[in-house]
């Protein structure tokens, strides 16, 4: 370990870690599930509420780009409190937008940040725990993620209901302001990487194309988010618009999910490990299609059969990340894998970017508020995971 901490500080600094993740992961949800209430205070189409979320992933990937060549220049303790207090920034000004252009600056703002700061997170916890303790410190400040979900998310919409849009911005920066100053006193320095030779970055990643084994990774990461997010940003306005549910109801729909993905997530794991990666995701994936298109018809079902389709959609749809990410790991030779993984990265979050914008082009809002074509876009889901699976098939694990 570079850096001696105490059993104590050592506790503090990952569930400080872990906090910054799940400020961070709920910055970028919740603009999600607002969408309904977006779209008619500003009154824009399905198009421009795409651009809202796709700004904040993109400018994310190309943030994720930035970090691999540029973040071993800096103390990652500096780097990761600049990053974090810029994002607080983007946050408070998401809560005093006014106007679709003022949110959507703020938007590509966070995104940057937020591309940056992931990846110094899980540097940091690589640099400080040896690889025998690395495993348990990455599963606590991953629970930033699920911890998002089931109680971020729906807590975030019950905010925004009771008050406006605005709220649950100005609460996550204000929470995100205790964040920032427990970090600054519990994160240590970290400068033992700057010791080391820097690496040409350009050559860098001449070496890391070479390998056509990692295209094929970087392809079904891609295709697998591709085709999830061309459906999840548009869940909460078409159930609102299209299948009458109310604002009110929303908050379940991400809990239910959520708690569903908790409970599967250790399955899902198990099977990764015990079966070749690709057929994991081939299962996924054809299991996927049910509820992709149950939950982007109009369907005027009851609430609760409503809630089982959704439910089944994040547990399966999200599901399908674990053998992805599985397959992108064993992809690479130990010495590719820092490089592979935040390529990887990038190419997420560009893909759930661009998926999300185009998604949104292909929907149009009718003046009585009904959303059309929905259902287009979960037949190209399908179409994009069906790639996936064939990407998937050509990844030899090699390590």
């Amino acid at each position: 370990m570079s850096v001696e901490l105490s059993p104590l500080r050592e506790r503090v600094m990952l569930y400080t870690l872990m906090a910054l993740q799940f400020t961070m992961i709920l910055d970028f949800m919740i603009i999600m599930p607002l969408s309904s209430q977006l779209m008619a205070v500003f009154n824009i189409q399905t198009a421009q509420f795409g651009l809202l979320v796709s700004s904040y992933s993109i400018a994310a990937g190309i943030s994720s780009l930035l970090a691999s060549s540029l973040g071993d220049s800096f103390d990652r303790r500096n780097a990761l409190l600049v990053s974090y207090a810029g994002l607080l920034i983007a946050t408070l000004a998401c809560a005093y937008a006014n106007t679709y252009e003022l949110l959507l600056a703020a938007r590509i703002i966070a995104g940057f940040f937020g591309g940056v700061l992931s990846a110094i997170t899980l540097a940091i916890v690589g640099d400080i725990f040896p690889q025998k303790g690395r495993g348990k410190a990455m599963g606590i400040v991953m629970l930033g993620f699920p911890l998002a979900t089931v109680a971020g998310v729906p807590l975030g919409l019950f905010i925004a209901n009771r008050y406006t849009w605005h709220t649950p911005f100005s609460f996550l920066a204000i929470a995100a302001i205790g964040v920032l100053f427990v970090a600054y006193k519990v994160v240590p320095s970290v400068r033992e990487h700057l010791n080391q030779p820097r690496v040409n970055f350009l050559q860098s990643y001449v070496e890391l194309f070479s390998v056509r084994n990692h295209w094929w990774a970087f392809a079904t990461s891609c295709l697998v988010i591709f085709g999830g997010f061309l459906v999840i940003p548009y869940i909460a306005p078409t159930m609102v618009a299209n299948a009458g549910m109310t604002d009110s109801q929303l908050p379940y729909i991400y809990f239910c999910g959520g708690i569903g993905t908790l409970i599967t997530r250790p399955w899902i794991g198990r099977m990764t490990d015990r079966y070749q990666y690709s057929r994991v995701l081939t299962f996924l994936i054809v299991a996927s299609f049910f509820p992709i298109i149950l939950v982007t018809q109009t369907l005027h079902l009851s609430f609760a059969l409503q809630l089982v389709i959704s439910t089944l959609f994040f547990v399966v749809v999200s599901g399908r990340f674990i053998p992805s990410s599985a397959l992108v790991t064993a992809s690479c030779e130990p010495r590719f894998r820092g490089r592979v993984m935040a390529f990887s990265s990038a190419v997420q979050n560009l893909g759930s970017g661009f998926a999300s914008l185009i998604a949104g082009i292909i929907m149009v809002k009718t003046p009585s508020g009904e959303i059309l074509h929905y259902d287009w876009v979960g037949y190209i889901a399908c179409a994009v995971s069906l790639l996936a699976i064939y990407a998937g098939t050509k990844v030899k694990p090699v390590s």
